[in-house]
């Protein structure tokens, strides 16, 4: 025989079941892929690395954002199949000669283009798993906050 309380829930377990389901359903909406004007609104172009003739070792990522939006984004992550790791980096000018710094998210203004280059803004790809040759292409997932993850093409150029 059961106890009338193993068959009706409690007040208390409906509204924390409830609770959950508002946070899982708002969490939902924040991961939802921003669009402006009947398409994307975050697009990346010219995506490319330059070559490596070696395993393990670092390259930077290139590419152009273009934010159509009327509000800024950020990007978060790369997760690239060739690379173990990824940093997001910015060159300090500081006191004495260039110098790259590790940051949390790269900012992308409202309605722009920034463009990442081994000079400004970059990406970092960490412990190349495979050589890369001019010519070859692989895929990385861009992870941005309002715009959710993209896949782009990402381009192998010759050395330097």
């Amino acid at each position: 025989m059961f106890a009338a309380s193993t068959l009706v829930p409690d007040q208390h377990c409906i509204a924390t079941f409830a609770g959950a389901a508002v946070f899982v359903l708002h969490l939902g909406a924040a991961v939802t892929p921003a669009h402006g004007g009947g398409g994307e609104a975050v697009k990346i172009s010219d995506a490319w690395v330059h070559a490596a003739e070696q395993v393990g070792v670092n390259v930077v990522l290139s590419m152009t954002i273009k934010n159509e939006a009327d509000v800024a984004d950020a990007l978060l992550r790369v997760r690239c199949p060739v690379a173990n790791f990824s940093e997001k980096h910015t060159v300090d000018r500081g006191e004495g000669s260039p110098a790259m710094r590790a940051i949390p998210s790269i900012p992308i203004a409202a309605s722009s283009t920034t463009v990442l280059k081994p000079d400004a803004y970059h990406v970092m790809l960490l412990q190349t798993r495979q050589m890369l040759a001019a010519g070859e292409a692989f895929n990385c997932s861009i992870v941005f906050q309002k715009a959710g993850t993209i896949e782009t093409e990402v381009k192998v150029h010759g050395l330097p």
